[in-house]
């Protein structure tokens, strides 16, 4: 079947999600957010229905689908208004790491836990010093030559949920690799190693989710907390960067088409001059362009999902990062709009969409800035010469 056209299974699992959000909804979320907490209930019945692990293996307890699968259940949570963000980073990121690159054991030891929801695993990559460029990624990882262990030195910046995941999968590089092309690793680091501490940055961003700085002081590890081969390079990395460029483009779409429902529910019911405010083109047009631009946007993350669920890592990077770019810019035209919609009530908290003014924003700089697309698509699909 053609990726932008949905299955009659893809149907069923949008709309049993979309179900489960509305049972939550952004009520519950901002309750949690306020409360300074993780949305366990939900994480842990969207883990139970199999909602978290729809992409990873059936035999580690996965529902045996990929990348498409679980962009829909972020989406459709997001359009209910309870986004989980961590889906982006432990089924989707660490989850496919592991079971493309890591040993039986460590599926053995992960997956499960993953797919349930009963464990979560967080992602450290962006360094203070490095940001887009991640040829300049300085954390460390040199063997021990007595047993063998690796000891991990470095820094890493805005790692979401480190404090509530069991272990954080780091990026890092080989001593010998200090120099020259980036030839990264990664480590399984449990949350309680010695020499592993965490320090949260104080965000003006309400979200569940907690940013930390992450500090290894010489990190010691098991020879096998190494995923993969040392020497595999950019491949291993990709396998988790191209799902979370896809599931960033989920997360910014629900998010628009939350924002614009609540417009559109107000255009239809406010009325100034005897009609719905609805009925006028000033609002009705940019409702309706934001509609175009979310729904455009889901077709390239559709076709980005489809081409790294059947395998093709180069089609799926160039897509991905297109829809990334795109539903980035989609969310936040939405959300603003939306707010404008409702005049001085987008800015109350009785609406609640004033806060989505920055988590819209979210999508536009994280994982890559779009400015970092844009150079990605001029060099590497237009041809043009590279900048720096």
């Amino acid at each position: 079947m053609a990726p932008t056209l949905e299955s009659e299974e893809h149907k069923a699992l949008r709309s049993a999600v979309a179900a489960l959000g509305t049972r939550y909804g952004r009520e519950y979320l901002t309750t949690v957010v306020k409360e300074g907490r993780h949305p366990h209930e939900l994480w842990s019945e969207a883990g139970k229905l199999g909602y978290l692990g729809v992409n990873l293996p059936e035999e580690y307890g996965g529902g045996g689908g990929g990348i498409t699968e679980l962009s829909i259940v972020l989406e459709e949570l997001g359009a209910a208004g309870c986004p989980l963000l961590m889906l982006v980073v432990s089924p989707a990121i660490c989850g496919t790491v592991i079971a493309r690159f890591g040993t039986d054991d460590q599926k053995q030891q992960w997956l499960p836990g993953l797919a349930d929801g009963t464990r979560t695993m967080a992602f450290g990559i962006t360094e203070p010093d490095a940001g887009s460029n991640s040829h300049r990624i300085t954390t460390t990882a040199r063997r021990d030559p007595a047993g063998g262990d690796w000891l991990l030195t470095g820094r890493k910046v805005f790692i979401s949920g480190v404090d509530i995941a069991d272990a954080t999968l780091i990026v890092g590089r080989t001593e010998d690799s200090r120099t020259g092309r980036l030839k990264p690793c990664l480590f399984i680091v449990p949350r309680d190693a010695p020499g592993f501490t965490r320090h949260p940055i104080d965000m003006e961003l309400n979200a569940a989710e907690k940013q930390f700085e992450l500090v290894l002081d010489d990190v010691r590890l098991p020879a096998d907390a190494l995923v993969g081969d040392e020497d595999a390079g950019l491949l291993q990395l990709f396998a988790g960067l191209n799902p979370e460029r896809i599931m960033t483009a989920a997360f910014a779409i629900g998010m628009g088409r939350y924002a614009l429902a609540k417009a559109i529910e107000y255009a239809r019911d406010r009325s100034v001059w005897k009609t719905p405010i609805g009925a006028h083109q000033a609002i009705a047009h940019p409702l309706a362009q934001a509609h175009i631009d979310l729904e455009l946007a889901r077709l390239m993350m559709q076709k980005a999902a489809h081409l790294y669920d059947t395998g093709d890592d180069t089609g799926a990077g160039e897509a991905a990062n297109m829809a990334k770019y795109a539903a980035g810019e989609a969310c936040v035209k939405a959300v603003d709009q939306a707010v404008h919609t409702l005049g001085g009530n987008g800015l109350t908290r009785e609406f609640g969409l004033a806060s989505l003014i920055t988590a819209a924003r979210v999508a536009r700089i994280a994982p890559v800035s779009r400015e970092m697309i844009l150079n990605y698509v001029s060099h590497q699909t237009l041809g043009l010469p590279k900048s720096y």
